[in-house]
């Protein structure tokens, strides 16, 4: 990375940024003649503060992520850094030309073809026909639009137009880029592929100002970040201490909805979104001599949970119903992925819990000491049956959500948490070997013999320091 300059790239000096919004504005000329004659000419008018005397500086060759709720400013700020706005009160500072990735197909003119706005965009930056010419052949292969760039880009597709506005920028000299939300779109290896750009950018010291709705790409992308809302910063500092704080404000909020949702149903699940011809739900089912009431997610102490955490205890509490005596009934879940994929489906019979008659009310309890399962939304089926688990008294097929959130665990990626104890060995490590082979049957040689030298174990090997992986 090329060594930073002393002064910044960007500076904001309590910056303000307001919006005044007009109702009521005359959609015709004819609405625009009539309302001459009223004696109220008067349009109602509204004040938004997007930007509420923000201040901050970035020096050259940092990269710097935004987060915070839509509608906080993250969008104003890079349009006031790319001169597309100018503050209401306060001072921006810019050092170095910038290249701007806003909104889709911004700084294309659709009836223009990939072609010319390429050699648009580079004409706005200062750059020659010549420049440009170096450089349009690596643009468009980056882009992948060979077949297309001499078409005018109205007739593009989202994903289109993203490729040639990120492979035009990236390709202009820009010392400073500013990046809103724009990698959401297109395919998964044209995604990566610009990560892998930006990452490059980075080491090569380039100003990078990022926004995304994506921790983890704030994470991979940003060397610290800035959490606005409403206009305001929040928080300002390492990457992983912002994204984390502002993660846990995201999941206190949606905690709150959800409980307010379940309060308001009691319990009991959301109307079902499958329905048969008439009308019925068709994801229950059942002879319903025992009826299942609700499903409550509770922590240890019974209280109530909208949503789990990775690695934290839950509780799942069937409330039932039995209108008559019913011996030997079997209760059930199973999980399934947001997307159908069957997780685990256990039962009382199979762990070994044995009921031998119900009637009346009464509750099942499923006491998962750590949760596994990553973020994600996933869906709960909950039933009852018979003891030979061919009669259905009553089955709720995927019909209560089922939202987790990231816990106090150091794991990121896939599906589960395995809460694995890692360890490091050192030095030559001898090959494990079965007592079959010791005795005469497979190996070329004698088994090697243990390293002695770092022996920290009866194998040979010297272990640095073990930890969890939760």
């Amino acid at each position: 990375m090329t060594s930073p300059q002393s002064h910044p790239a960007v500076i904001f000096e309590g910056v303000t940024k307001r919006f005044t919004i007009t109702h009521d504005r005359p959609r015709s000329l004819q609405e625009a003649f009539v309302a001459t004659f009223r004696r109220d000419r008067g349009l109602e008018r509204e004040t938004l503060t997007a930007l509420d005397a923000v201040s901050f500086s970035l020096a050259h060759g940092e990269s710097l992520g935004l987060v915070g709720p839509n509608g906080t400013g993250k969008s104003t700020t890079l349009k006031l850094v790319a001169r597309i706005l100018e503050p209401t009160a306060g001072r921006v500072v810019i050092d170095g030309r910038v290249a701007a990735l806003l909104e889709l197909g911004a700084g294309f003119h659709p009836d223009l073809t990939g072609r010319e706005n390429v050699y648009l965009n580079g004409s706005l930056l200062g750059l020659s026909r010549q420049r440009m010419n170096d450089r349009f052949e690596r643009i468009v292969a980056f882009s992948e639009l060979e077949s297309f760039i001499d078409m005018p880009v109205k007739h593009y597709s989202s994903g289109m137009y993203m490729r040639l506005g990120f492979a035009t920028a990236i390709h202009l000299d820009a010392e400073i880029l500013l990046v809103d939300e724009i990698l959401a779109v297109g395919d998964q290896n044209f995604q990566n592929k610009c990560r892998e750009r930006i990452a490059a950018l980075r080491k090569a010291g380039v100003t990078i100002l990022f926004v995304s709705h994506s921790p983890e790409a704030v994470r991979e992308l940003c060397d610290r970040a800035i959490w606005l809302e409403r206009g305001k910063v929040l928080a300002d500092g390492p990457t992983d201490a912002v994204v984390e704080a502002y993660y846990a404000s995201m999941v206190e909020r949606e905690s709150h909805r959800l409980a307010a949702e379940a309060a308001e149903r009691g319990g009991a699940p959301p109307p079902s979104p499958v329905t048969g011809p008439r009308g019925a739900a068709v994801d229950r089912y059942g002879s319903r001599e025992i009826e299942i009431l609700g499903v409550d997610l509770l922590d240890d102490a019974g209280a109530r949970l909208p949503l789990a955490r990775t690695g934290e205890p839950l509780v799942i509490q069937l409330r039932y119903k039995a209108h008559e005596r019913i011996e030997g009934p079997v209760f059930g879940i199973a999980l399934h992925r947001d997307d159908g994929v069957h997780l685990t489906g256990p039962n009382t019979r199979d762990v070994g819990l044995t009921i031998d008659a119900v009637d009346g009310p009464g509750a099942v309890r499923i006491r998962v000491p750590r949760m596994p399962l990553m973020e994600g939304n996933y869906e709960l089926s909950v039933a009852c049956y018979d003891h030979t688990l061919s009669h259905p008294f009553d089955h709720h097929h995927r019909r209560f959500p089922l939202r987790v959130r990231a816990g106090d665990v150091r794991e990121r990626i896939g599906l589960l948490s395995l809460d694995a104890e890692w360890a490091h060995a050192t030095g030559p490590v001898a090959p494990v070997v079965d007592e079959g082979d010791v005795d005469g049957g497979g190996t070329d040689g004698p088994a090697a013999a243990p390293n002695s030298g770092d022996a920290d174990s009866d194998r040979g090997t010297a272990i640095d320091a073990g930890a969890s992986g939760g």
